[in-house]
C-alpha cells in the first residue's frame, strides 16, 4: 500500500489500538454488565474469574482488577496524560491528591499526571433492576520533556458542553462530530484541556473526536499541516471507504496529514474515534505506568514513588466508590465542588 492516497497504512482493531506519537496507548472499553449489587458489583456469580485479572470478557463483561466493583484500584501515573471519554455508564475517579469525581455519560475527564498521580478508577453498577453497560475509551497522551513533571490536574469535560455539529451530504445524509478536543467545522471548541497539556500548545494540531455516520454518508476531512499524522478508528459497523481504501469492520487507518479524506460509509450507522497531533518526537521510555525520555528517568520514577507514593493515598479502600446517589461530580483538590448543569 502506498500513501498517494493520504493512507499510509490499515491494522486490524484487537482489545488495544495500535497509536502513533504524541499517543501512546488507546483502549476501548465495552461491558455489558448486570444489575447491581448493594455494593455496586454485579449482581452475578463471579466464580470462574481471575479475580483481580479479569479481562476474558465472560457473559459479555469483566471485571478488570477489581474483585468487588468492576474497574481498576489504585494505580500510579508519571509523565503523560490520561483522557477517558465515558460514552456510557459510569467512572468513579479518586487520587492520591484527595480529589474525587463521578462522571459518564458523554463526559470526559482529561488528567495530567505529571510528577506523580495515584488514582483508582472503578465503574459503579448504579441500576439495581440492570442492566449497566459500561463503555469508554482510554487514551494516553504523551507529555514533552518540558512538562513531564507539570503539577497533576484533571478537568471535566462534562458532555452537556462537548460541541457536536452534524453535517449534512449531497444525498442529504448526516455525518455528526463531537469534539473533545480540536475545533468544530462551524468554529465551536469544547472547555479547554488541563493547563500544561500537550494539547494547550498552538502548534500540537491535536483533535480527539468522535464521528458517527447515517448509512451511506459521505464526509470530508479537509487537509491540515504536512507534519500532522492522523488515525481513524472504525470500532461500529459494517463497511467504510477512507480515501479510496476499503476498511472492514474494526479497523483503523493511520493517514498523512496533508491529504484531504473522503470517508463513505458503506452500509448501517458508522462510528469512528479520529486522533490527530503533530508528533512530539522526543525519544519515549515507558514501563508500565510511567512514561519518560531516558532510561534513567524511569528509574527515577519508581524510586520517587516508592519513597513519596505520590502523596500517599486518603481512601479507607483500594477501590473507592461514590454513594450511590451522589449523581455526577467533581470535588478538586482545592475543595471546589462542579457539577453538569443536565
Amino acid at each position: 500500500m502506498t500513501d498517494d492516497d493520504g493512507i499510509l497504512q490499515v491494522v486490524p482493531l484487537g482489545f488495544q489500538w495500535p497509536t502513533v506519537d504524541p499517543f501512546l496507548f488507546c483502549v476501548h472499553h465495552d461491558d455489558d454488565y448486570p444489575a447491581g449489587n448493594e455494593a455496586m458489583g454485579p449482581a452475578a456469580s463471579l466464580a470462574g474469574r481471575n479475580l483481580g485479572m479479569d479481562f476474558e470478557g465472560k457473559d459479555g463483561w469483566r471485571m478488570y482488577h477489581g474483585d468487588v466493583v468492576p474497574g481498576f484500584p489504585r494505580h500510579p501515573h508519571r509523565g503523560f496524560e490520561t483522557v477517558t471519554l465515558a460514552r456510557r455508564g459510569f467512572i468513579d475517579h479518586s487520587d492520591s491528591l484527595g480529589a474525587a469525581a463521578r462522571f459518564g455519560r458523554g463526559d470526559v475527564q482529561w488528567m495530567t499526571a505529571g510528577r506523580g498521580v495515584v488514582h483508582s478508577e472503578m465503574f459503579p453498577l448504579l441500576d439495581r433492576g440492570g442492566p449497566n453497560p459500561v463503555e469508554l475509551f482510554q487514551i494516553w497522551l504523551n507529555l514533552p520533556k518540558k512538562t513531564k513533571l507539570a503539577a497533576p490536574h484533571f478537568t471535566m469535560l462534562w458532555g452537556d458542553r462537548i460541541p457536536s455539529q452534524t453535517l449534512v451530504d449531497d444525498a442529504g445524509r448526516s455525518t455528526t462530530l463531537t469534539v473533545v478536543a480540536g475545533v468544530t467545522p462551524d468554529g465551536r471548541r469544547p472547555p479547554a484541556p488541563p493547563p500544561d497539556s500537550y494539547a494547550r500548545q498552538p502548534d500540537s494540531d491535536l483533535v480527539i473526536a468522535t464521528v458517527r455516520m447515517a448509512p451511506h454518508a459521505r464526509w470530508t476531512l479537509p487537509a491540515t499541516a504536512a507534519t500532522t499524522l492522523r488515525a481513524l478508528y472504525f470500532f461500529a459497523g459494517q463497511q467504510l471507504t477512507v480515501a479510496g481504501t476499503r476498511l472492514a469492520a474494526r479497523h483503523a487507518a493511520f493517514c498523512r496529514g496533508d491529504a484531504e479524506l473522503v470517508v463513505e460509509n458503506g452500509g448501517d450507522d458508522a462510528v469512528l474515534l479520529w486522533l490527530q497531533a503533530r508528533p512530539i518526537g522526543e525519544p519515549v521510555a515507558q514501563h508500565g505506568p510511567f512514561v519518560m525520555n531516558t532510561a534513567g528517568e524511569l528509574r527515577q520514577a519508581f524510586f520517587d514513588y516508592e519513597r513519596t507514593r505520590f502523596g500517599g493515598w486518603p481512601w479507607r479502600s483500594d477501590d473507592p466508590v461514590h454513594p450511590r446517589d451522589a449523581g455526577r461530580f467533581a470535588r478538586h483538590v482545592d475543595g471546589r465542588v462542579e457539577k453538569p448543569e443536565g
